[in-house]
């Protein structure tokens, strides 16, 4: 079992920044794949970034050049920096995390309100 527990979320002007911390705990060594998806009031989760435990990352096109993950070496933590924030990024931010054993777990999420 792992436990997924997010941090970091709040209200932000357009242009500002946040960091979203999620950290891991329980059967972290079975991680392989950890993540962000969000999903903004009336739309479908989206995955908006991944990083493997090798360390190679993906990004959805919309966050591409803003938002960057990226992990401790004990790899219990995952971080999401997210810059020059845009009123279409409010949403629920949910920590995801994928074991070698294809069981998906997810946090509760944290919302992230871009509003002037």
């Amino acid at each position: 079992q792992v436990q997924l527990v997010e941090s970091g979320g709040g209200l932000v002007q357009p242009g500002g920044s946040l960091r979203l911390s999620c950290v891991a705990s329980g059967s972290i060594f079975s991680i392989s794949v950890m993540g962000w998806y969000r999903q903004a009031p009336g739309q479908e989760r989206e995955l908006v970034a991944s990083i493997t435990r090798g360390g190679s990352t993906s990004y959805v096109d919309s966050v591409k050049g803003r938002f960057t993950i990226s992990t401790n070496n004990v790899k219990n933590l995952v971080y999401l920096q997210m810059n020059s924030l845009k009123p279409e990024d409010t949403a629920v931010y949910y920590c995801n995390a994928v074991s070698t054993y294809d069981i998906t777990y997810w946090g509760k999420g944290t919302l992230v309100t871009v509003s002037s």
